[in-house]
């Protein structure tokens, strides 16, 4: 069994779409072009990422559990610092630098409503 895709609801699609592919190498899916209701990326590794205004939560649930975070593996510590730079270098508010993060290295953040984590492999 494989994993299809991700479906992430957000306060503002577009916002949202800009940020995965300007951060973190999403690009649009070839058949559908990001709008204000849904996004489909795809990752650097071919996974689908759907995007989708939390206005389609039907039952008012536009919050995630205290501890649902989406998180990144990167192959080592520079590439984590490079993408806390570029992260705030954007203007993401961050609340962390990179750190030991039990047997990983890196950092968590929340963008829209979605805690992130991106890390590596400690043994740098």
């Amino acid at each position: 069994m494989t994993l299809n895709h991700l479906n992430l609801t957000v306060n503002n699609v577009t916002d949202a779409a800009h940020f995965f592919q300007t951060y973190l190498g999403f690009t649009a899916a070839n058949d559908h072009q990001p709008n204000d209701a849904m996004a489909i990326l795809i990752g650097p590794d071919g996974f689908l990422l759907v995007l989708m205004h939390n206005r389609f939560n039907d039952k008012g649930n536009s919050t995630y559990p205290d501890a649902f975070h989406i998180g990144f593996y990167l192959p080592d510590q520079a590439a984590v610092h490079h993408i806390w730079q570029q992260l705030h270098d954007g203007g993401i508010a961050l609340t962390e630098t990179p750190r030991r993060i039990r047997k990983t290295f890196g950092f968590y953040f929340q963008y829209d409503n979605i805690l992130i984590e991106i890390t590596t492999p400690g043994k740098d």
